[in-house]
């Protein structure tokens, strides 16, 4: 491939896909949902393609272009206008937490473990699957939640009330799965039988009965038990 050629095909490859981004819209990375992400990915690799391989010829190259974004426009036509289609190809929002239990047949269906969930509410400044009312998981991998609504605004301090000293700096898992997280009741001075114990309170004999549980900031423990689905 000649150095003109290269530069006419660079510059052809620019501008076809100036264009398209201009029709077809912008979205923040954010915004995107899955099937926007690969539908860049495909028409980048086209363009990266016909820029610099020589064995695509010019022709076909901008023809693919031309097709990829006709599909993308299309299909954004067909998402805007049909709800059954949108739920096809984006997906459609779903409930992973609910009055502060973990919805387990969800969180398999959609490929989400305890810590990810976790991860995700820090992310909102929450700290404590207790203070979640309703967590939902968006088609863009965003998490949008709703507290109950004695965590929300405002607060104890607000009103110049008392704040009862804490035993625990934050809520912390300590059985996930229906395994025991040793080295966080180790970080808390807590054991085995305290465990076993606050199980015995709440009428469970196993640990593999328990699908999360949670030592809150008041020493308390939070459980939620394994169960096949919620209704």
């Amino acid at each position: 491939m000649s150095g003109i050629e290269l530069i006419i095909r660079v510059l052809l490859t620019f501008l076809i896909m100036f264009i398209m981004v201009r029709i077809i819209g912008r979205k923040e990375i954010s915004q995107m949902t899955f099937f926007n992400f690969v539908s860049a990915i495909a028409i980048g690799s086209i363009g990266a393609n016909l820029a610099v391989n020589k064995q695509l010829s010019v022709g076909n190259g901008v023809l693919a272009l031309i097709l990829w974004g006709s599909i993308t426009l299309l299909s954004d036509h067909i998402v805007l206008n049909s709800k059954k289609a949108r739920i096809v190809l984006e997906g459609e929002p779903k409930i992973v937490i609910k009055n502060g239990k973990m919805m387990e047949d969800v969180m398999r269906k959609t490929k989400l473990d305890i810590d990810s969930i976790n991860s995700l509410l820090r992310q909102k400044n929450i700290f404590s699957i207790l203070d979640v009312r309703y967590a939902i998981l968006e088609v863009n991998g965003e998490l949008s939640v709703v507290k109950k609504e004695e965590s929300q605004f405002p607060t104890k301090k607000d009103f110049n009330m008392s704040i009862p000293k804490k035993k625990i700096t934050l809520p912390v898992s300590v059985i996930t799965d229906g395994n025991v997280i040793k080295r966080n009741l180790n970080e808390y001075n807590l054991d085995d039988n305290w465990l076993n114990a606050k199980l015995e309170e709440n009428g469970i004999r196993s640990i593999k009965d328990v699908f999360y549980a949670e030592v809150q900031e008041d020493g308390s423990l939070y459980i939620d038990r394994k169960r096949g689905s919620y209704k």
